[in-house]
């Protein structure tokens, strides 16, 4: 096997086959040989030389027809051309690139020569076509210009090959239009586009042809799928100012083998940004569709039963219908509403609506997604009436405010739109309730099997469709709020009768009720509530059995949960839901117990004054009698259940403003978890084995946790309790401690994998929780924080950290002194070297052999630092020179990591580092640079060039522009390189460093020339002013060296999370504006 590595002699072809079958069909140390065989060919830097031989003359056993890519010797060629192409196409002498295209067109054309050869290389030619497309990448227009009248020319001559040119110039559309933006640099892309629309004219011609004579299906079908990929950039004449949209809506709509794709051509021309020059058009191609497809589907009236008889074909066909419905209607409904005739426009969203019905998720996505548009545009349209048109709404003349660009100056009023509308509206209404996802509040849910469970894992996809179908109902509500309780209350009343009982419909029809809640009039919202909430209740004493209850009860909690306004103006109510949670909490299925706490949890953080109010004709704020019944209350709850309770609680105890009733409060609500504290603190201090009992140490754990939950509710006012608990907790803290390291002193590490360790190590992680958490809210006591809470914190935990073991060592202890760091900022300096000398060496050896290990701590140990340099500089100016180098390798080690939030956070660290180094002292801040300036920079330009690490680009790049900007600005005064060597003589700072960058990226990337890399490390120096154009520089730089050949996604990271904030904020400012359609948790407390 080894002598194909050897590229001294003539590869034997038979043995090259031999090898890849032993690959594909060998066993034991015959395949692992022949794959190592292989992977070195594969790598060798001359392997494409060998390419052309083993295309001409393999005869491999595996065919070039077999359906797995790179399965065949052909294969393996091919991928070694492609490598060639991407990586080092440039270096070649011109003789052999020209060579390479010639050879490639050759195989090409010899092998789609003949309709059976076409067919039965399908996948050896697709493979061929796409690297002949990265040569075009690369050699067209300048080195090939003769390219396309060349294909057109060949295409005339031989329909096989007319049927694979096609393929290639669909292939190379959307390499140029598509893909462009992570393949190739911007001039390049743009010099591309560019000539492929100057020679359109004659593909075009060609297509035209095709069309008009061709008889043979997949000759049209793939004329058809490469004019698909044209049409979103090809110049509007040639789709409106030719025969184009006619003859795709008379001629290849109807054929069953063409409509698909047809279909979608039609979408894409719908798409297009045009509307106001070619209106008719627009229109015309809207009507012939419709009535196109009336002709094909009928009136689709049980699509939704029928749906699972359609073959892939049909349902293909359907999804693509709604696709083109959607698009087009989006873009242009005012056109066609103004120059269309009605029923047409009615026919299409009456197909809409029946495709809706079918249920198959993405459809439904891609409908709602209109349905929305629909919606919101004809709420805005009378909102925007009302504020302009103060004559009325009947406002019959003149175009009405807020109509697209593609309307008309006839376009209707606002009123006649919502009638004209009426129909499909209470259509889509009845569609949204049936169809209603399960909101993320909801706990209950129904499995596989049909039985009701606790759900534990989100499901991302349905909260998105819930939030999505909530948007659409609300706007839906507004505009005919009548229709939409009809709808409601009759549905519910069908529940009632058994008509429709089933829990899916219930469990819908509550969601959609939740979902709408702030949308209609207090009136009539209050006349609503309470008929439905009425029956709900009702239906909950009906019905028998333990599933049917929880769902009923789910949907009361659910309900209730999203109306606050209701219950807040309605206080006998309010009480009596907030009882009937109470009575949840004893049900006999967990999941109905977890969801009255978290709903009471939504209720007491909305509703909190109602509870603390001593309310007319009863002697006690509710809040006390709810404390004073809490152990009846929280009898059948679980531990973590408990928690939730005291949660709600703590946040009816934040609502009172008293500090001495609050203090009262507290003491109430912490009284039983304070006695069994105090009971078995005095137990383990005359005992110590006590802390040896599970139970007793998951009750401590417990109490701790009840204490973090109350306070993250109440606040700073929580300080009592901490003082109450404090001292104990620190010594319990000391004690499990010394127990744990007895333990792992005893048996080793494998004693961290204990029950009772761990339930140890859960005191000590709650612990330091309620610091935490504490520390979090201490507004305007950060004094007494540092001078009571810190040094006995310190003491007790920082020692135990360094002295352990690695698996027992808590992150824990990490987040809570950078919380205590955050928040006493200058304060903390002068313990900075203690927890230095604590924390950061031992963590550091914990995480700097690989970079995965210890996550938590990982992370946690960075955002420590960033703390530290951010709010205690001057403290890490007086960290020994060996630790302070350690510190600053290590910040090189976090930018090295793969992990995005890891290397992210390293970058920042960097950033922050060297702005506060250069606003020191002079003397300071030439030391440091001087020491590590180069070394940083090296690192920086390393990780940017590394495929691996594409996800920090962002910040990879504001450190660069930052360090260069440093150097040629001269704010960094000493030398960066050794002036005391003679060659150095004459050097500047501004010269070194780009010397520097550019002997690191010769070294890189050898496949660069010396004027690429001159022109790019000149251009770091132009740009670094202007962020974006420096980044738009590195990239460039970065796809232009074809080193990042694949997803190149990352590189625009910032710019696809910069714009998805922007829509995030843009749809939050929107919402603010509509009642209702902010979610009550996301309102802003009103009290």
């Amino acid at each position: 096997m080894d002598s194909i590595l050897d590229f001294n002699q003539e590869l034997d072809i038979s043995l090259f086959d031999r090898v890849v079958d032993a690959l594909y069909s060998g066993k034991g140390a015959e395949q692992k040989m022949a794959e190592q065989v292989l992977t070195e060919f594969q790598d060798h830097e001359l392997s494409w030389t060998r390419a052309d031989g083993i295309l001409t003359n393999s005869s491999s056993i595996t065919s070039k027809a077999s359906s797995t890519l790179g399965i065949c010797s052909f294969f393996i060629a091919l991928q070694v051309l492609e490598k060639l192409i991407q990586t080092k196409w440039k270096i070649l002498p011109i003789e052999q690139r020209t060579g390479i295209k010639n050879f490639i067109v050759e195989v090409i054309l010899h092998t789609a020569s003949t309709e059976e050869s076409l067919r039965q290389n399908k996948m050896y030619l697709s493979k061929l076509n796409l690297i002949l497309v990265q040569v075009l990448k690369q050699e067209w227009p300048q080195n090939w210009p003769t390219f396309i009248p060349e294909i057109v020319q060949t295409s005339r001559t031989n329909l096989s090959l007319c049927e694979n040119n096609m393929a290639i110039l669909k292939l190379l559309s959307e390499e140029v239009f598509d893909f462009s933006a992570e393949q190739m640099t911007q001039a390049k892309t743009k010099n591309l586009k560019s000539q492929m629309c100057g020679e359109f004219s004659s593909i075009f011609s060609l297509c035209t042809e095709i069309l008009q004579k061709a008889v043979q299906p997949t000759l049209i079908l793939a004329t058809l799928e490469t004019l698909l990929r044209f049409l979103s950039w090809i110049p509007f004449g040639y789709v409106f100012e030719t025969d184009l949209i006619n003859n795709l809506c008379t001629r290849f709509l109807q054929p069953q083998v063409t409509r698909n794709v047809t279909i979608k051509c039609l979408t894409e021309i719908g798409g297009l940004d045009c509307a106001n020059d070619f209106k008719e058009q627009f229109v015309g191609l809207f009507t012939m569709a419709v009535a196109g497809l009336r002709e094909i589907l009928g009136d689709l009236s049980k699509i939704d039963e029928e749906w699972d008889d359609y073959d892939n074909e049909q349902q293909e066909f359907v999804q693509n219908v709604a696709m083109f419905l959607t698009s087009f209607l989006a873009s242009h409904l005012r056109l066609v509403e103004s120059s269309a005739t009605r029923e047409t426009v009615i026919q299409a969203h009456q197909y809409l609506l029946r495709i809706s019905q079918v249920d198959e998720r993405e459809m439904f996505k891609v409908c709602l997604e209109y349905w929305n548009v629909l919606v919101r545009g004809l709420y805005e349209d009378g909102r925007n009436t009302q504020f302009n048109a103060p004559t009325g709404l009947l406002n019959l003349g003149g175009a009405t405010a807020g109509s697209s660009a593609s309307g008309s100056s006839s376009t209707m009023s606002s009123e006649l739109r919502r009638q004209m509308y009426a129909g499909v509206l209470t259509g889509v209404r009845y569609v949204m309730i049936s169809r209603m996802a399960r909101p993320e509040e909801v706990l209950i849910v129904e499995n596989d099997e049909g039985e009701i469970v606790r759900e534990f894992i989100k499901e991302t996809d349905t909260i998105t469709l819930y939030k999505t179908q909530r948007e659409c109902l609300i706007y839906l509500t507004h505009l005919d709020p009548k229709d939409m309780e009809n709808i409601m209350v009759e549905k519910l009343g069908r529940q009632m009768d058994n008509s429709e009982w089933s829990w899916a419909n219930l469990n819908k029809l509550c969601w959609a009720i939740g979902s709408i809640s702030g949308s209609m009039g207090e009136d009539q919202e209050r006349r609503v509530l309470v008929i439905i909430i009425k029956d709900l209740l009702s239906l909950c004493e009906l019905k028998r059995g333990k599933d049917n209850k929880a769902v009923v009860a789910s949907n009361i909690m659910y309900v209730v949960g999203q109306y606050p306004r209701f219950l807040k103006a309605h206080w006998k109510f309010l009480k009596t839901v907030a009882n009937k949670l109470f009575e949840f909490m004893h049900e006999l299925h967990e999941g109905v117990r977890d969801m009255a706490c978290d709903t009471f949890v939504t209720i007491a953080q909305k509703c909190r004054r109602h509870f603390i109010a001593q309310q007319p004709g009863e002697p006690t704020p509710f809040v006390e009698e709810i404390i004073g019944m809490a152990n009846t209350i929280t009898s059948d709850l679980e531990p973590h259940q408990v928690n939730r309770f005291c949660e709600a609680i703590g946040y009816l105890i934040s609502a009172q403003l008293n500090a001495s009733s609050q203090e009262q409060l507290i003491i109430g609500l912490m009284k039983p978890a304070n006695d069994l504290w105090g009971n078995l603190v005095q137990q383990a201090g005359e005992n110590i084995n006590v802390l040896e009992d599970l139970k007793v140490v998951k009750q401590l754990g417990n109490i701790l946790r009840n204490n973090v939950s109350a306070c993250s509710a109440v606040g700073k006012g929580f300080i009592s309790q901490i003082g109450h608990i404090y001292i104990d907790m620190l010594g319990l803290y000391k004690a499990v401690s010394e127990i744990i390291s007895g333990c792992v002193a005893r048996d080793g590490e494998i004693a961290t994998r204990y029950a009772n360790v761990r339930a140890m190590r859960t005191i000590k992680k709650e612990a330091l929780l309620v610091v935490d958490t504490y520390v979090k809210h201490c507004d305007g006591e950060i004094a007494a924080v540092n001078e009571n809470m810190v040094p006995p914190l310190l003491e007790a935990v920082l020692a135990d950290y360094a002295q352990n073991v690695p698996p027992a060592r808590d992150a824990e202890v990490l987040k809570t002194v950078n919380t205590i760091t955050s928040a006493l900022g200058g304060l903390m300096t002068d313990k900075i070297p203690i927890i230095f000398d604590s924390l950061f060496e031992s963590t550091m050896s914990m995480i700097n052999q690989d970079f995965t290990e210890y996550p938590e701590h990982r992370l946690a140990i960075y955002q420590l630092l960033r703390t530290i340099n951010k709010n205690c500089f001057s403290a890490m100016l007086n960290l020994p020179p060996q630790q302070f180098r350690f510190m600053v390798m290590s910040i090189m080690w976090g930018f090295k990591h793969t992990l995005r939030d890891i290397a992210d956070l390293g970058l920042m660290i960097a950033q922050e580092m060297i702005n506060n180094f250069n606003l020191c002292d002079r003397a300071i801040s030439d030391a440091f640079f001087q020491t590590y300036f180069v070394e940083l920079l090296n690192e920086i330009i390393v990780v940017l060039s590394d495929n691996d690490h594409k996800g920090s680009f962002r910040w990879q790049c504001v450190v660069l522009a930052r360090m260069i900007h440093l150097v040629e600005s001269n704010q960094i005064t000493a030398p960066l390189f050794d002036a005391s060597l003679p060659e150095n003589a004459g050097m500047n700072n501004n010269i070194f460093i780009r010397q520097s960058i550019a002997k690191l990226l010769a070294t890189a990337f050898v496949n660069l020339t010396q004027r690429q890399i001159e022109v790019f490390v000149e251009g770091l120096f132009n740009f670094y002013s202007d962020i974006e154009k420096f980044r738009n520089h590195v990239r460039d730089f970065l796809i232009q060296t074809k080193e990042f050949a694949g997803d190149n996604a990352d590189l625009f990271l910032d710019e696809t999370e910069r714009e998805i904030e922007q829509k995030k904020q843009q749809a939050k400012e929107m919402a603010q504006q509509i009642p209702g359609m902010l979610k009550p948790s996301e309102m802003e407390e009103d009290e």
